[in-house]
């Protein structure tokens, strides 16, 4: 009877002390997970404005002229949320968009000016202008396109290649992020699971309501959960479009700018001069577009080592880190200490039932196994440390396996078999509490992940790791190129240009030649036919 009793206490311990401290344990858990929960896609890469002296150099990267604010200077820091950071950062690349306007304006007023002199100063020239272009004023311009389409043709494989690459990176830091804001929102999602379990378990069986608190947390964790998912799609359906607009976008005109090129250095060498003239214009409009372009990629260098600095200024010290002010890391010690609150009860309370198994075990009761407790006693803060479970220890999850061969077969009698010592529903209880602190305990290491910023630390790291280094260099290879090809553009079409005028000038106008010479050949043939006529009336008498 002594060993039914202390089996029963047991059982006892198992309903009784689940039941009312683990409904404070999962509202505490639910208050760290509110800590830990902030990481969707957008604070991944985000940062608020910080004082500290670690961020100095940060700073002093990110002072640069804001247009929105009358110029001058930017002194937020890195930060993707203000406006102010995002137009200092894009007026970096000034230099070609302003290239670009003056190149596209200053190619509208020449035409226009061409045309107006085209037809209000029109000309005759004299018939010896069509000869006075020697071969070689032919062969210079020819010369030179030449080497300037070989130059153009490099750099715009150059540029194919190292922008490709630079999306392909941006590519994955983008992935890395979205399996960052997926992995935090599965976790608080298995979290959520386990405590509204718990939860309506405790309701159900003890005839009480649940915790304003805990039904709180569970609310709020959903919603977090769902925010970070709808987040992500969202973001990473933007940035993915983004970066797929313009690595089309970039390549098409560059591909297309360079068959441009060469089909007008055909064009000049076969002398097609209207087909000639219509590819400097196509040329013309993407020179512009080049400098644009060159502009918008070194603000893609710009951003992305701010971006690089941060997460690495991060990794360094990440308590004193620009990032702090907005990662849940910064508050660490407050979710350290919720955690070790929840080891210290779930510790607690595993020892207590190891208690009532130590006087089983004493009894006739030797093959009960002891649980295992997977966190550490006090000196250690109470750390979750499944590692150091022993093969002989059996999981909480597993206490019914062992308690079955001591509950009433019989569910409908309350009447047990020898060595039965367990009611069917008392079981039946130890069953589904025990299930429900093995799931808690199974998503415990996520949440230990989630609050302690392991998760955000790991993403960061990979990015610097793996992506950050090639990142900026495809982004500087790329604008790099861009300004060489579009510097090389401008002299060609200059070139172009000029031989164009040259030519036309030399073959002005070709119907008024034509006309000279159809009025020459007429009167030599009026002169021919009169000659004979003259004589004639000379001779007669």
């Amino acid at each position: 009877m002594g060993s039914k009793r202390q089996l029963n206490q047991m059982v006892v311990v198992l309903l009784l002390s689940f039941t009312e401290v683990l409904s404070c344990v999962l509202g505490e858990a639910g208050d760290s997970l509110s800590l830990g929960s902030q990481i969707g896609p957008d604070k991944i890469l985000m940062e608020m404005e910080n004082d500290s002296e670690s961020a100095n150099s940060l700073l002093i990267r990110t002072q640069r002229v804001d247009p929105l604010d009358d110029f001058k200077k930017y002194r937020g820091g890195y930060n993707i949320t203000s406006k102010h950071y995002w137009s200092s950062t894009i007026f970096t690349g000034r230099i070609g968009y302003i290239i670009a306007a003056l190149w596209f304006v200053g190619g509208i007023t020449f035409s226009g000016f061409l045309l107006v002199t085209r037809i209000c100063f029109r000309r005759k020239r004299k018939q010896n202008e069509r000869a006075s272009r020697s071969e070689r004023d032919f062969l210079w311009p020819i010369t030179l396109g030449l080497f300037f389409t070989f130059i153009v043709t490099v750099a715009s494989g150059v540029i194919i290649g190292s922008s490709s690459k630079f999306h392909l990176q941006a590519r994955s830091i983008k992935s890395i992020i979205m399996r960052t804001a997926e992995e935090a929102s599965t976790t608080i999602y298995n979290v959520t699971e386990a405590v509204a379990a718990m939860q309506n378990i405790t309701e159900l069986y003890s005839g009480r309501n649940g915790s304003d608190l805990l039904n709180s947390n569970v609310e709020s964790l959903s919603i977090q959960a769902s925010n970070i998912q709808a987040k992500a799609e969202s973001s990473m359906h933007l940035v993915n479009k983004g970066i797929n607009t313009l690595e089309v976008i970039s390549i098409i005109t560059v591909t297309l700018n360079m068959i441009v090129v060469l089909t007008l250095l055909a064009a000049r060498t076969i002398k097609l001069q209207n087909l000639s003239s219509l590819l400097i214009i196509v040329c013309w409009l993407s020179t512009f577009l080049l400098w644009a372009y060159f502009g918008l990629y070194f603000f893609l260098y710009e951003f992305s080592s701010d971006t690089c600095a941060a997460l690495d200024e991060y990794q360094l010290n990440a308590e004193n880190s620009t990032l702090s002010s907005i990662l849940p890391c910064s508050e660490r010690f407050s979710a350290d200490t919720v955690l070790q609150d929840v080891g210290e009860e779930i510790h607690d309370t595993i020892d207590q039932v190891n208690e009532h198994i130590l006087s089983l075990r004493s009894s006739f009761l030797s093959e009960i196994a002891y649980v295992c407790n997977p966190f550490s006693g006090a000196p250690d803060n109470y750390t979750y440390q499944p590692e150091n479970c022993s093969s002989n220890t059996t999981k909480i999850g597993d206490i019914p396996q062992v308690l079955k061969r001591y509950a009433c077969s019989n569910s409908d009698s309350e009447t047990c078999n020898q060595r039965e010592f367990i009611s069917a529903s008392d079981y039946h209880k130890v069953l589904i509490y025990t299930n429900s602190i093995q799931n808690i305990l199974n998503v415990y290491p996520g949440m230990e992940r989630l609050v302690n910023c392991q998760t955000v630390k790991e993403a960061f790291s990979e990015i610097l790791s793996d992506h950050c280094k090639p990142w900026k260099k495809y982004a500087h290879i790329t604008w790099g190129a861009l300004a060489c090809l579009s510097t090389v553009m401008v002299v060609l079409d200059l070139v172009w240009t000029i031989e164009a005028l040259y030519e036309n000038k030399s073959h002005f106008p070709d119907w008024s030649i034509k006309l000279h010479s159809s009025s020459a050949e007429t009167s030599e043939i009026d002169a021919d036919e009169m000659g004979p006529a003259k004589l004639k009336l000379e001779g007669e008498p």
